[in-house]
């Protein structure tokens, strides 16, 4: 028994050489040093700028080609004091987030009776007027699936009931989380306001919050709240796109764009939203590089400001308009292991289609009936120019755990699940980066 404890003593001393492999690529190299050495990186910050320097140190550092910071100028969210109580039926503090251009509260808070909702439906059914004076609670919890599919409509609570509840009078709304977790987090993310709707302080409740409320409301109690959200929307926040290339054999050819984006919300160091994504696309691409140089560019955007409105593909697109495309790819869903794709091509392009799945099916990735749509920092340039895509799904059932929470951190991203994806990606790439005919959408 000594001798089996000193060895099972010793074997914890020694890394798994798989491990070791998987540690030492360039992909973990970027989603380690992005989240160690920056950190968070909010829209318009000052992180996000130092976060701008070093993607480019470090792909010049890989050995890309026509490094480019591409300055723009946004409406961003700076984060203020975030604080929320229950002072009736029974008082206690709540953990709570500010949303993402957020109205602001007074310094000392705002307090009202906090009405209970189901379901974003309910809010909408509503009466007109029937919340002036009062603060909005919207339930609408979400469910966890494969492909993140729910993130859509349960979003709704989110992105358009802060203006919904403004509309009907409300002083102030809080909300579920739009997440799967049952840790005490509140999960971030950006709300939206028409012009003609004056913002209302608009935070978001961890789960578990969500539950002890909705519980109370069940008695038919009256409940109060206390909320104190100090934020801030500022306009002329300087943000950047980082644009580089591996230049391929023909030049003149219309180059094969990847993307990820390079800001993330302040709560966690944004490992999975989206560190992992520019660690994806760019080792993949180095990788097609090393086997020899491809025929295509391959060029890498890491987006500015994605996460507060998708700026950084709106200002790529504008700024590369006139320089025609192939085909875009982005990655913005975490790590998790590819198990699916969906390609976009067009009648002519059926066997490079054809190639890339029976490629893809050599890893146990099926392809999908359906379109590819590519992601929303290749959104506008896709519609523009009608691209090519390729969808490269990942198992998201614990996706909307982290997301946009303070445990966004390096050690939720799996190594193996990592070094999956840059191979899926690579397998990709090596087929369109080579593919010397037209490569169309449609």
């Amino acid at each position: 028994m000594t001798m089996l404890l000193r060895a099972l003593a010793l074997s914890a001393l020694i890394p798994a050489t798989a491990a070791i492999g998987q540690t030492d690529t360039t992909a973990w190299q970027i989603v380690s040093g992005l989240t160690t050495e920056i950190g968070p990186r909010l829209a318009g910050s000052e992180a996000e700028a130092r976060a701008r320097e070093w993607a480019r140190a470090k792909l010049k550092a890989l050995g890309f080609a026509n490094i480019a910071i591409e300055p723009f100028t946004i409406r961003g969210y700076v984060r203020g004091e975030d604080r929320a109580r229950l002072t009736a039926p029974y008082p206690q503090p709540l953990a709570v987030s500010a949303l993402g251009y957020s109205g602001a509260t007074p310094a000392q808070g705002i307090e009202g009776e906090l009405v209970y909702f189901a379901t974003f439906a309910a809010l909408q059914a509503a009466p007109a007027g029937s919340l002036v004076g009062k603060i909005a609670f919207i339930d609408h919890a979400m469910k966890a699936n494969q492909d993140g599919s729910g993130y859509g409509p349960y979003g709704a609570a989110r992105r358009q009931g802060p203006a919904l509840a403004a509309q009907k009078g409300a002083i102030g709304i809080v909300i579920r989380s739009i997440g799967t977790d049952g840790h005490r987090n509140p999960h971030t993310g950006a709300t939206s306001w028409p012009a003609t709707v004056t913002p209302i302080p608009a935070g978001a409740v961890s789960n578990p919050d969500a539950d002890q409320i909705a519980r109370i409301a069940a008695q038919g109690k009256p409940m109060r709240l206390a909320l104190t959200l100090t934020g801030e929307t500022k306009d002329n926040l300087p943000s950047g796109n980082v644009v580089a290339e591996l230049v391929g054999r023909d030049p003149a050819l219309p180059p094969i764009l990847v993307a990820c984006h390079l800001d993330s919300w302040d709560l966690g160091t944004g490992a999975i939203d989206d560190a992992a994504g520019c660690a994806i696309v760019t080792d993949a691409a180095l990788r097609v590089q090393k086997k020899g140089k491809a025929l295509r560019s391959i060029r890498v955007l890491w987006a500015g400001s994605e996460e507060i409105g998708v700026f950084g593909g709106a200002a790529y697109a504008a700024k590369h308009a006139a320089e025609p495309h192939a085909l875009a790819m982005e990655s913005d869903f975490g790590a998790g292991r590819v198990w699916a794709t969906r390609i976009k091509l067009s009648a002519a392009n059926k066997p490079l289609g054809d190639r890339i799945s029976a490629s893809l099916a050599e890893m146990g990735i099926v392809t999908l009936p359906g379109v590819a749509n590519g992601g929303a920092d290749v959104g506008a340039i896709i519609a523009a120019q009608k691209l090519a895509v390729v969808d490269l799904g990942q198992d998201g059932t614990k996706y909307f755990d982290l997301h946009h929470t303070p445990d966004d951190t390096l050690d939720k991203v799996d190594p193996a699940e990592l070094e999956q994806n840059v191979e899926a990606w690579t397998r990709v790439l090596a087929i369109v980066a080579n593919e010397p005919g037209p490569i169309s959408g449609e």
